[in-house]
Formats: structure tokens, sequence, C-alpha cells
């Protein structure tokens, strides 16, 4: 008689998952849900004008302080604080000092919207 493998359970721990980021402004899936993907990304210096029209997307600082500028104001988010910046609206991530923080935002969501260039991180990549 053949038995069933038991599942093991395992939860992700954000902090040993960020200290294996080893580039800046690279973002890292850690999970999904449904086609939602939380991923890790650590940060520093100016991102680029850009927006999602598709989507919102929700911010979570793990470490540091993370500015989002808007064109008419910007946020602050501190660490254990989390910000989600509606759908089509242009934004540009800063970090004075390296940032450590999860994105949670559908799959397959480019992380320079439609703006593209150098920046434009490859999706779908696991830590």
């Amino acid at each position: 008689m053949q038995t069933e493998k038991q599942k093991t359970y395992t939860p992700i721990n954000l902090a040993q998952k960020s200290a294996l980021l080893t580039e800046h402004w690279q973002p890292r899936v850690i999970a999904e849900l449904n086609d939602y993907q939380f991923k890790i990304a650590k940060i520093i210096g100016d991102f680029i004008w850009h927006d999602h029209p598709e989507t919102d997307e929700a911010f979570i600082v793990l470490e540091g302080e993370l500015r989002i500028d808007f064109r008419d104001g910007s946020v602050l988010i501190k660490p254990g604080e989390m910000f989600v910046v509606p759908r089509g609206v242009e934004h540009k991530p800063f970090a004075a000092a390296e940032v450590r923080m999860m994105m949670i935002e559908p799959r397959g969501t480019v992380n320079t919207g439609e703006a593209g260039g150098e920046r434009t991180a490859q999706n779908d990549v696991w830590i």
C-alpha cells in the first residue's frame, strides 16, 4: 500500500530573503497569491517617472525610508508602513539611503511601466 507524501509547510522569512538580494532596483519574486506576486527589492537613489495604467501597486517598507514622488506631492513610507499607488498615477520612488521593500502587483507588471529604459528589470525572477 502506498502512503501519501507528507507536505511540508514553511513560512517565508522576509529578512532572510532580503539578505539574498545582490543588486539594487532588481525586484525578485518570493511568493504568488492567485495572479499577484510578492516581490522584494533593495533600492538606493532615484528611479524614473512611470505609471501602471492597468494596476495599483503596493509598497511595504521593510528597512529604511522610501519616498514616492508624485507630480503634485510625495509620501514618505517608513519601516512597517505601506502605501498603495493607484493605477495610472505617475510616480517616482526615491531612497536617500538603502531601502529594502516588498511590492505586491499582478504577475507580469513591468517595474518601469511603459517608460522602459535601462532600469527595466527582468520579470518573474524568483529568489
